[in-house]
């Protein structure tokens, strides 16, 4: 598939086919990674394992337990 850039604001985008993205199993609103090796360009959707939803419900709670000792500290 052959793809032009496209001007969008002072920079420019790639359009994904909705073909690609059920494929990819994404929304518009996926987080997807961009890389390059210097001459090509990589976009991946980012998964989100299980362990990083465990970080985030532990660091929530963390949050919610502690958040006045946080706010002290920064200051």
């Amino acid at each position: 598939m052959i793809k032009r850039l496209a001007k969008h604001g002072n920079s420019w985008a790639i359009v994904i086919d909705r073909g690609v993205m059920d494929l990819l199993k994404i929304e518009p609103e996926s987080p997807v990674s961009i890389t390059t090796d210097g001459t090509r360009l990589l976009i991946e959707p980012v998964r989100e394992t299980g362990n990083d939803a465990r970080f985030r419900a532990v660091m929530k709670k963390v949050h919610r337990r502690y958040s006045k000792a946080f706010r002290k500290l920064a200051e």
